[in-house]
């Protein structure tokens, strides 16, 4: 019997880290408690994923993460900053409020209790179902579908010309050149992730027991093609980083599911990329060495760490969750709640400000114009977690329904990467790492985000094929 797993020795490393941050950090003992709260919270939904869930879900992995670097670890080391000194300021200029900072872990607790609670209540039914999945139909006509998907691809490459010139030239945060909002997600988060549906069905074909050669070996060029193609629309210079992860994760669960199919692999992936490697490089990027100084006596690396340092990484606009739900809670003690308005606004993403001409601003610009307002800041295009767009539309009674409705989305998830159907198993995957971004916020962003993706890979190829088949039928018809 094994007496030390690796399991063990992550759940270690997890209280570890708790501990220190704990351990170091100045506060009143009100503050302290409320973050205690916040990590007791967390830690018991990490024990039930790790050592209760049997079933795969990466999903409860990319929460878990979020919570504990956005909402845990950041937050902490920001009010680390601020002991002894008066008028403490966030990064986004918004003041440091001990009772709006303990509101708000209370407000994380609650989200985290009643998401839990509701996923545990879900994952019953999905798992009934998940043990009887559909069986996946024959596609005879999956060769044409590849075909006229590399068709749309070819034809996206050849008209992106001036778009991906804009992209490629300009900061990633200033918007294209002569380019609406719609015509920016149309190209980037729907014609530009063509290519991936393409490459999914590609390697669908190869896994086919009987295979006919000559679609065979065009379906191998097919998908070289495919990948040229995704390198030229998805690569560091064109997308931001926040988009290429979920891409490339995801083929790297398609190709070799073996690195992440397990609820302890994908936890550890995540934290250790996100909570351990990202702020431990903080430690080169705000080193005042060379590279060539480190690579000459790379022993002078560790005079300089600090935990100054790895904390500083922390005060950006990165990790501006927390004060961005403090924010927004400010800001509708002075306005009011929206009522569903900015819901409304997120969920008709794709209607043009020109027709709708009172569509709301994103809920992220809206608190960044009352920090510029209010408090001086200079930047609209903020963050805007989950819990907070939840509280702007209908206070703790929103959160509370949104939680619950996150919960049902993610076991409708669990259902689609447990399914027969590759398409669905890999968007699946997708939203699993698209997760981190879409509870960061703000919420018209990263739902438009994912609604593109879904679109592009899983229900334009669904509707080719039902396309092709009519149009065969009507052939047959005819004759």
């Amino acid at each position: 019997m094994k007496i030390f797993s690796f399991k063990s020795f992550f759940i270690i490393i997890y209280i570890v880290i708790t501990a220190f941050m704990f351990s170091t950090f100045k506060s009143s003992i009100l503050i302290w408690t409320s973050f205690l709260l916040n990590a007791l919270t967390l830690f018991f939904i990490t024990i039930y994923h790790l050592y209760y869930e049997k079933t795969y879900s990466p999903f409860i992995s990319s929460y878990i993460v979020f919570n504990f670097l956005f909402l845990l670890a950041a937050p902490i080391a920001q009010i680390n900053s601020f002991y002894e000194i008066e008028n403490s300021k966030f990064v986004n200029f918004f003041p440091f409020k001990e009772e709006l900072a303990i509101y708000v872990n209370l407000l994380i607790v609650f989200f985290n209790l009643v998401f839990i609670c509701s996923y545990i209540f879900f994952k019953k039914k999905t798992l009934s179902i998940i043990k009887d999945p559909v069986k996946l139909k024959k596609q005879k006509n999956l060769p044409a579908i590849i075909f006229i998907l590399l068709l749309i691809s070819i034809v996206t490459f050849l008209f992106s010309f001036s778009f991906a010139k804009d992209e490629l030239f300009n900061p990633n945060w200033l918007k294209p050149k002569d380019s609406s909002k719609s015509v920016v997600l149309l190209w980037k988060k729907f014609l530009f992730m063509v290519p991936l549906a393409g490459i999914v069905l590609c390697y669908q074909y190869h896994k086919k027991i009987n295979k006919i050669r000559s679609n065979y070996i065009n379906i191998i060029f097919f998908f070289v093609l495919f990948l040229i193609l995704l390198l030229w629309f998805k690569n560091p210079l064109i997308e931001k980083r926040n988009a290429l992860g979920p891409i490339y994760l995801s083929l790297v669960f398609l190709f070799s599911p073996v690195f992440f199919n397990s609820n302890l692999k994908m936890l550890s992936f995540l934290f250790f990329v996100m909570i351990i490697l990202f702020p431990l490089s903080s430690i080169i990027t705000h080193s005042n060495l060379t590279l060539l100084e480190i690579y000459n006596a790379p022993s002078l690396l560790m005079s300089h760490i600090n935990v100054g340092i790895i904390s500083d990484s922390f005060n950006t606009l990165n990790y501006d969750a927390f004060s961005n739900i403090m924010a927004s809670i400010d800001f509708v003690n002075k306005s009011g709640f929206s009522y569903g308005y900015q819901l409304l606004g997120s969920l008709l993403f794709f209607f043009p400000r020109s027709i709708w001409v009172s569509k709301p601003l994103s809920s992220g610009q809206l608190v960044g114009d009352h920090l510029i307002n209010d408090y001086g800041f200079n930047f609209a295009n903020l963050s805007n977690p989950l819990i907070s767009e939840s509280f702007i539309n209908f206070g703790v009674l929103g959160v509370f329904f949104t939680a619950i409705t996150l919960s049902f989305f993610l076991n409708i998830m669990i259902r689609w990467l447990n399914s027969n159907q590759p398409l669905k198993k890999f968007m699946a995957f997708y939203f699993a790492m698209h997760l981190i971004f879409l509870l960061r916020g703000d919420f018209t962003n990263g739902f438009a985000y994912f609604i593109g993706p879904l679109l592009a890979i899983v229900y334009l190829p669904k509707y080719l094929e039902k396309f092709i088949i009519a149009l065969t039928n009507s052939f047959k018809n005819e004759s």
